[in-house]
């Protein structure tokens, strides 16, 4: 059972009813930690467990047509639950177990929450409070078409508004055109100009919301009808500010209110105290944040940056943000505040640590990486019979088991040297290319503390790329260096240590 980057649901078919019998299928390698777990969640969920562990090593290699042959479930069974990541249909196992079957979570760790033993402070994870309004920076120059299709890509990565960011000179004549067909599509948008014929085409289209009214064009916001975003004539001393926000009341314009987040090295610090003193002065305006001053601004990957600023604004109630993803290293902000603004909402209203509860904003480390003793290592050496490897990335190194042999070696060319010098020579190219690009990955997995798990996808939180499995096509190549032979008859990717069958 492997982890899976998102949070993991609890299933409507999880067992709540008591002292229900379920019986268990793993391989060697999760036996103790399985039985572990379910001595703990049997007494407590109410159900009694039965565990047959299957003559192989990972049980996530295991297809369902090969378990159906080798099935054996005690009388009085009402449930089989077997591994999360075991390929192929359900129905093979069905067939011969008498009772219901099921997939279990991927990660055994997170048997928990399959059964309905969530944390009590995550039962109503998700909700949000603040608006994410995704820029689109340059629309003047990009064609309607490529305008739509990113407002729709932004949209799917949380965007709950499109803002038109136009060019300073102004001038845009296809602005309402854009404007409707965006709107037609169903987004809500605004328009970034100080161009008043700019502005008053957008809001005549349909465009809803104007960035940004100061003292300079205040005069025309009551003739838009929709509401705008109020900034200061100069920032740094939030000149006008006050000013514009009175006008704005009196002649009845819905506004709220950003006093511009500045870079990091032009008035950082002094800025974020000035949202805090706008705040303190005007306790019940609505207000925005431009977040993409830092992100855009400061070379560091963009999530952490995000999540912080979402912090502050849900603390001090900013309820929209400004984003935008020009910079490559930004290139997934809106991604990130959707996952961020929920994760920031729940650590302020719950009152509680935003940690341990979103692992897709961890991407570049692992939340906990799993690892195994040398001991285990050596046991699974001694008694692999079959030619072919399993790749682990512990404690600073890789390790490398086949039949009577465990190497161990931080570079990966050495541990190649090493596989040579103790007389593994038959390793043609196909295969030669398959530990290569293990080894790559357990090497990327070692410099980054990330789990490691053969012939599957390093985990990157939300930009995880499943990765395809490879396996049966290369055993049927005659590859060695697939983890498991597979038989013809049905087929996974992965091998079995010493003396297991092959699924």
């Amino acid at each position: 059972m492997q982890e899976h980057p998102a949070p993991f649901p609890t299933l409507s078919t999880a067992v709540t009813a008591s002292r229900q019998r379920i019986h268990f299928v793993t391989g060697r390698l999760a036996e103790p930690s399985l039985r572990e777990v379910l001595s703990r969640l049997g007494p407590t969920v109410g159900f009694e467990p039965t565990v047959q562990v299957m003559n192989i090593t990972v049980a996530a290699l295991m297809t369902t047509p090969w378990i159906s042959k080798r099935l054996q479930v005690p009388e009085g069974t009402d449930r089989v639950v077997l591994p999360g990541a075991v390929s192929g249909p359900l129905d093979a196992v069905q067939k011969v177990s008498g009772a219901p079957v099921e997939r279990g979570p991927e990660d055994l760790r997170r048997l928990d929450e399959y059964f309905g033993q969530q944390r009590s402070d995550l039962a109503d994870y998700g909700p949000h409070s603040i608006e994410i309004i995704a820029e689109i920076n340059h629309a003047p120059r990009m064609t309607n078409d490529a305008i739509l299709a990113e407002a729709r890509r932004m949209r799917a990565d949380g965007a709950d508004r499109i803002d038109l960011g136009c060019d300073p000179e102004g001038g845009w004549s296809g602005v309402a055109d854009v404007v409707r067909r965006l709107v037609d599509d169903g987004h809500s948008v605004s328009i970034d100009s100080f161009d008043p014929q700019e502005v008053t085409a957008a809001v005549q289209a349909g465009a809803s919301l104007v960035l940004s009214v100061n003292s300079t064009n205040v005069e025309r916001a009551a003739d838009w009808g929709c509401e705008v975003v109020a900034v200061p004539d100069v920032p740094a001393t939030l000149e006008g500010l006050y000013e514009t926000v009175e006008r704005l009341d009196r002649a009845g314009v819905k506004a709220r209110v950003d006093p511009v987040l500045e870079p990091i090295g032009f008035g950082f610090a002094a800025s974020l105290g000035r949202y805090l003193d706008v705040r303190r002065r005007l306790p019940t305006a609505e207000m925005m944040m431009g977040i993409g001053n830092l992100t855009e601004l400061t070379d560091v990957d963009s999530a952490g940056v995000n999540v912080l600023l979402l912090g502050f604004c849900q603390e001090v109630g900013i309820r929209s943000v400004l984003t935008t993803e020009v910079i490559h290293w930004a290139k997934s902000s809106v991604k990130e505040c959707d996952l961020g603004r929920r994760l920031v909402h729940h650590a302020v209203t719950k009152r509680t640590l935003p940690k341990h509860v979103e692992p897709r904003l961890i991407t570049l480390r692992s939340g906990k990486p799993q690892q195994y003793s040398d001991t285990a290592l050596d046991r699974l050496a001694a008694a692999i019979r079959d030619p072919n490897f399993r790749i682990f990335a512990e404690r600073g190194e890789i390790h490398l088991v086949g039949r009577d042999l465990h190497l161990a070696s931080a570079d990966p060319f050495q541990l190649f040297a090493a596989l040579s010098a103790a007389g593994r020579n038959d390793i043609d190219p196909s295969h030669a290319f398959y530990l290569g690009y293990e080894l790559s990955k357990a090497v990327t997995a070692l410099t980054l503390h990330k789990d490691y798990r053969q012939d599957q996808s390093l985990e990157w939180g939300h930009l995880t790329r499943p990765e395809i499995a490879h396996g049966p096509s290369r055993a049927a190549a005659g590859v060695a260096g697939a983890i498991d032979p597979v038989a013809p008859d049905d087929p996974p990717p992965g091998a079995p240590a010493a003396g297991e069958e092959t699924p």
